[in-house]
């Protein structure tokens, strides 16, 4: 009796399974359909953004706008780098290790001393400010930061820029940050308090090294932040000098038109670093995004 259960229930699986790979095989077919129209969504724009930077004014607006510009030029790209885009290429560098090295410097020291003092109620205190960080957006206080400038007569130049970047940049570091350093087991800590380690000593030979992705990551996202920052540069500088290649597009931008391939043109060459940028650090990046996961 038990052999015809035991065969009977082996029955029903092995005529259960076609089916089931059947209905997993119409799932698959929904998401690829979904993931080809997630691709087309980012590569359709990429591709006319591209291919636009490479007409002419005029073939801009007689043409179909996905098509190969049929007398391919450079004069925008020349164009873009003659109105003075090294300049603002040199400025967004700037204000971007500008930004990255302190912010990520300061926000991994207190995310250390938050973990390593987890008693204290002043760290837990501070930890809490790091949090309501978070959930104020820079466009609610623009104006007591344009105050502040102007206060520390800061405005129109580069540390303008830097210093409230900083500031913002720091809420999320400590966040994610903490989160790394609290996986490092604590009995590598105490080991190398038994060997006589400061915790100056344990900060850079145990956290560093073992906190490394998290740090490319923290620095990778703080950057793009700052790098395609908008509303900073518009509010707290005035010279075109200190412009930073968000503002450069205003540039190709007239009293009754506007000059699209030059702008495309230099939306080109300001996101090229970041992707140079991707295609180096992509290992490290990945690594930081999925050791939370992989823990």
């Amino acid at each position: 009796m038990a052999i015809a259960t035991t065969s009977s229930t082996s029955t029903r699986r092995a005529r259960g399974g076609p089916v089931r790979a059947h209905k997993l095989l119409q799932l698959n077919w929904f998401g690829g359909l979904a993931g080809w129209i997630w691709l087309a969504i980012v590569v359709i724009p990429l591709y006319w953004i591209v291919v636009t930077s490479f007409k002419d004014q005029s073939d801009y607006f007689t043409q179909n706008p996905f098509a190969l510009p049929s007398a391919p030029t450079s004069e925008n790209y020349k164009l873009v780098i003659e109105s003075d885009f090294p300049r603002y290429f040199i400025n967004s560098v700037i204000v971007t290790i500008g930004t990255i090295v302190p912010a990520v410097g300061i926000s991994f020291m207190a995310a250390y001393a938050i973990i390593r003092g987890a008693g204290s109620r002043f760290l837990a205190g501070v930890n809490g400010m790091f949090l309501m960080g978070l959930a104020i957006p820079l466009q609610a206080t623009i104006i007591p930061v344009y105050l502040l400038i102007i206060k520390m007569h800061l405005y129109d130049s580069l540390l303008a820029l830097i210093l409230p970047s900083v500031a913002f940049s720091i809420p999320l570091s400590v966040l994610v940050l903490s989160n790394f350093i609290r996986d490092v087991p604590k009995e590598l800590f105490e080991s190398m308090r038994v060997d006589g380690a400061t915790e100056w000593g344990m900060l850079r030979t145990l956290a560093f090294p073992l906190t490394r992705p998290a740090l490319v990551t923290v620095s990778i996202y703080n950057g793009l932040a700052v790098w395609n920052g908008f509303l900073l540069p518009l509010i707290l500088t005035q010279s075109p000098d200190k412009r930073t290649l968000p503002l450069a597009l205003w540039t190709f931008q007239g009293q009754y038109s506007v000059n699209v391939p030059a702008v495309l043109a230099s939306v080109v060459l300001t996101t090229l670093p970041i992707v140079i940028l991707y295609a180096v650090s992509r290992r490290q990046l990945l690594s930081g995004l999925t050791a939370g996961f992989s823990r």
